[in-house]
Formats: C-alpha cells, sequence, structure tokens
C-alpha cells in the first residue's frame, strides 16, 4: 500500500531556485508522457510546440496580496502577521507569530488593531478599530509572502516576478507558480496556433507549502480554497471535452478547482459563476475526469501538490522524471523549471 513516506525524496539545496529566471519565460521545461513514461526535455516557451489546435489551456487569474505584515503591542513586542487567503467573505484571519490573547491591540503602521478571537493555534480573527478594511493595510504597508524555503527576506524583483502577468483578483497568498512564467508571447502564439485560452480563480493558501506530516493519506486533512469559475470559461470546457481537444489544466491550483467543481461542471447551463471550496486531497490511484493535460512545476517533498501530480504522471513516471531532471540541472519549486504531462 503506498504512504506519504514514498514521496519524500533528497532535494539539495543548490536546486532549489531562490530567484526568477532573469528574464520572465526563460526557464526549462521538462515534457512527460504518462502513458509512455518517455521524457523530452525542452524551454517553456516552446509550450506551443506540444499543444494542438483545438487544446484550452485554463490558467488561474488570482492576485497574491501583499499578506505579510508586522504589528507591535503596547508592550513593545513585534507580532508578525500573514493575511490568510480570501474565501467569500471579507479577509480577517491572520496567523500569528508571537504572544497575543484575545482583545489585545495592536499597533501597525499608525493603525489600530483588535485581537477579536483566537480561532485555532496560531490564528487569529483581527479587525481594524478605526473602521479600515484590513487588506487595505496590507496592501499599503505588506511584504509579498514569498516561499519560507526560499530562506531569504521579499525584495523588489518579487513585487513583479511572484505575480503572473494575467493576474486580477486579489486574494491568494501564494502563487499560481505554473503560470510565474507565461508571457504575453507565448499566449498570442498559443492563440495563433488555435489554442483557445480561459481563465478561473482559485486562492491559493499557506498549505500549499506544508509538507504532509502523517503517512496515511485518509489522516490528512486538506485545507480549503474558495474557487470560481466564470461560465464563459464553463462553456469552453464543456465543448473542448465533448470535442477531441484537450484540457490543459495550467498548475496544480486549477486541477483541484476543476476536479472539485466537475460534478456541477459536468452539467452546469446557467449564467452564474460557479463557486465552491476545494478541500480535494487527490493522490494516486484517483482516476482525473476534468483535465487532459498538466503544466506544473518541479514540488516540495511530501507536499500534496507532489502527490497531485504523481496521480496524473502516474508514480513511477514522475519519480523517474524528477530524478531525470535532479541530474539534468533543472531548477525546482516556486521560482524554477517546469514539466508538461500529457497523454497522448
Amino acid at each position: 500500500m503506498m504512504r506519504v513516506g514514498d514521496f519524500d525524496y533528497l532535494l539539495p539545496e543548490e536546486k532549489i531556485a531562490k530567484y526568477p529566471p532573469l528574464e520572465r519565460g526563460t526557464s526549462r521545461l521538462l515534457v512527460l508522457n504518462r502513458h509512455s513514461g518517455v521524457v523530452e526535455h525542452s524551454r517553456y516557451a516552446a509550450l506551443d510546440a506540444f499543444l494542438q489546435p483545438g487544446d484550452l489551456l485554463v490558467l488561474n487569474n488570482t492576485r497574491v496580496i501583499r499578506a505579510r505584515l508586522f504589528a507591535s503591542k503596547s508592550t513593545g513586542a513585534q507580532i508578525e502577521l500573514m493575511l490568510l487567503e480570501k474565501h467569500e467573505g471579507e479577509q480577517r484571519l491572520v496567523l500569528y507569530r508571537g504572544r497575543v490573547k484575545k482583545y489585545d491591540q495592536l499597533d501597525a503602521y499608525g493603525h489600530k488593531l483588535l485581537v477579536t478571537d483566537i480561532v485555532d493555534h496560531g490564528v487569529a480573527r483581527i479587525e481594524m478599530l478605526d473602521g479600515g478594511v484590513l487588506t487595505d493595510l496590507f496592501d499599503a504597508f505588506g511584504e509579498v509572502p514569498i516561499p519560507p524555503y526560499l530562506k531569504r527576506e521579499a525584495e523588489e524583483v518579487d513585487q513583479e516576478r511572484y505575480q503572473t502577468i494575467f493576474a486580477a483578483l486579489p486574494g491568494s497568498v501564494a502563487a499560481p507558480t505554473a503560470s510565474l512564467n507565461m508571457t504575453q508571447e507565448l499566449l498570442g502564439r498559443l492563440r495563433r496556433k488555435g489554442v483557445d485560452v480561459v481563465t478561473l480563480t482559485l486562492h491559493v493558501g499557506l498549505g500549499t507549502f506544508l509538507p504532509i506530516r502523517v503517512e496515511s493519506f485518509q489522516e490528512h486533512v486538506m485545507h480549503r480554497e474558495f474557487y470560481a469559475i466564470p461560465p464563459e470559461s464553463l462553456e469552453k470546457i464543456q465543448k473542448v471535452k465533448a470535442s477531441t481537444g484537450r484540457v490543459v489544466a495550467v498548475g496544480t491550483t486549477v486541477t483541484r478547482a476543476l476536479e472539485h467543481a466537475w460534478e456541477h461542471l459536468e452539467n452546469f447551463s446557467g449564467a452564474e459563476v460557479l463557486t465552491g471550496e476545494a478541500d480535494i486531497f487527490i493522490y494516486p490511484g484517483y482516476q482525473f475526469r476534468s483535465i487532459d493535460a498538466l503544466l506544473t512545476n518541479f514540488h516540495a517533498p511530501r507536499s500534496t501538490v507532489l502527490m497531485l501530480t504523481a496521480a496524473f504522471a502516474g508514480a513511477d513516471n514522475l519519480r523517474n522524471a524528477y530524478r531525470e531532471a535532479l541530474e539534468e540541472g533543472y531548477a525546482f519549486l516556486s521560482y524554477g523549471d517546469s514539466m508538461l504531462i500529457f497523454g497522448e
């Protein structure tokens, strides 16, 4: 029986991309046929060579917010706050580092904050006492919440590059990294080839970074992430699934949204945006229903996104592809290289 430990592997520190490539879109692309296991080495900018007229590229247009902010208590103690991803309501939940309790008041850049509740270990609900909007405060004074495994502070380059070129709807605290190297030039070539492009929104949470601490898949509880799929995207996905075209998910975030929404998506005929809270845990043995190809990054050991990728590629295929990628000097994780996994 497969266990979480089967998805542990040695990732040398020097293989982790600490910064984005100097020019967006110049990263490498490993192409894996999930049926044959054959690997081909290419470039991200050559993605159009592997897609066909009639294919549909699905992008996540979420925008990463400036989610990291420092506040202080009346004692002068500094508290680090990390705003959690947006769901349907207003964003008021934060991860905090430091000692706070219910009804504590904090000062942040001249604004007074009140801790209205401690909802979980390290998670609090806060509001602004001056009636302002919490997300506006973070947007004005916060930092980009780059992944902790980069082991550095956010820099000016991250303001632009830890964001996709089509980011539109704010609410994520982590980027949909498979799209970080997408360029307008590449999108233009894809469209000219006959590949259609649609968007959905899934607000990515911090849980995407976290390794699984248990050994049994059944013991792991997935974090929930809000998604919204507009009717025009739903209609095009339905048409492609009914044709010979392929739905190409750009990233595990798109995959989670589409797979979670599939039962509604399959029969959807309305003009409303389809929304939900994706808490789907995809690991080997799962039968995909919505996607035919996946463009994704090289993921961290024991992560849920690695297991999703293994479920789509086949665990042995992915293991062999990762081994070859490490040998060939590919860059891993958020700012690193990518892989395209397809079947035909």
